[in-house]
């Protein structure tokens, strides 16, 4: 639960983050918006002059064309014949500036032709250049958005799972220690029937003697998947267990450590089905997590007999069996009765 809130405090910093975010988004996207103006605005200038230089490149065009026509028709010596026709030297003259003019009237026009024709290249090359830069410009502005959104929609996603989390984990936690509550009701139901029927009765003594601390074989094989006591969880949350984990296969068969009644059999909350066992004296061994039971209450039990078999109860724990021992009602180390502790 620690985690969690602190998650959501985290998330919490991410949505203040992602809207410094949104913001600067929006100025970039004022920014593309009036670049996307000013290129627009370049694209109609140069379509403008492309139009004009093409509308003057046909005119020219069409000088030349009529100019090669009677060039053709006139033939390759109608210079010599103009200037050779001449009656005068003053004739001559004047014939010859003409033909000069004419000469450089051409070669202007031919050059004309030239210029406009790299200046419509030039154009369309610009007008290119600007259209690319138009579609780039609205490329980066939906990419932004879009990445904006994939934010937004992302964030969303996590406060809600994270607040689902914190949800669950609470009713958890409540769960928890309402099964907890009920386990020691239920053992402390059982401590006062005992003292009472003692009263009238000789006191039994319990088959867990002080001779089996360190000998007692195993409910089940497997690895411990916590421990007795008090836990420092890797996110510095504290976990309270008050018996031992036991990590084991689904079904392994669950065996009684000693002698005993079985003073409940039934479903616990959160242990799921378990198997209390009274040894007299006050001593109790607690057997959850089980996913069938194969004794009754009241039943009486040797030593090693099978109680049921793993389970699970939680599945963030997976299969495993819950074990404790409880002298007079409070919850003691099972580690230190049980042989070879692992």
């Amino acid at each position: 639960m620690s985690a969690l809130q602190r998650n959501v405090h985290s998330l919490s910093d991410e949505v203040l983050l992602l809207d410094k975010q949104h913001d600067a988004t929006a100025r970039v996207v004022r920014s593309l918006d009036e670049q996307l103006i000013s290129i627009t605005e370049e694209v109609r200038v140069a379509t403008a002059s492309l139009e004009e230089a093409e509308r003057e490149a046909t005119q020219k065009r069409g000088l030349l064309h009529r100019r090669l026509i009677e060039i053709y028709k006139r033939g390759p010596l109608f210079s010599a014949e103009v200037l050779f026709s001449a009656k005068s030297v003053g004739d001559l003259v004047a014939r010859y500036k003409y033909l000069h003019v004419l000469t450089l009237h051409d070669k202007t026009l031919v050059h004309r032709m030239e210029d406009l024709k790299s200046t419509i290249e030039s154009r369309r090359v610009q007008l290119v250049h600007l259209q690319n830069g138009v579609g780039e410009n609205r490329t980066e502005k939906a990419e932004e958005a879009a990445r904006l959104q994939a934010l937004e929609g992302q964030r969303s996603r996590s406060l809600v799972q994270v607040q689902q989390d914190a949800q669950k984990t609470k009713a958890r936690l409540g769960e928890l220690a309402r099964s907890e509550s009920r386990l020691n009701n239920v053992i402390a139901s059982l401590e006062a029937t005992r003292r009472t029927a003692g009263r009238n009765a000789p006191v039994t003594a319990s088959t867990l003697r002080t001779s089996d601390v360190g000998r007692l074989d195993w409910p089940v094989e497997g690895r411990f998947l916590y421990r007795f006591g008090r836990f420092v969880n890797p996110n510095n949350t504290t976990t309270r267990w008050n018996g031992l984990g036991i990590s084991a296969a689904a079904g392994t068969p669950v065996k009684s450590v000693s002698i005993g009644t079985v003073a409940y059999a039934g479903l616990m909350g959160t242990y799921g089905n378990t198997v209390i066992l009274e040894h007299g004296g006050g001593d109790y061994s607690v057997y959850g997590s089980l996913s069938q039971i194969e004794v009754r209450k009241g039943a009486r039990v040797t030593k090693g007999q099978i109680l049921g078999t793993v389970g699970t109860s939680d599945p963030q724990l997976g299969p495993h069996l819950h074990f404790e021992i409880r002298r007079g009602g409070p919850a003691v180390d099972p580690t230190e009765w049980l042989r070879a502790a692992r």
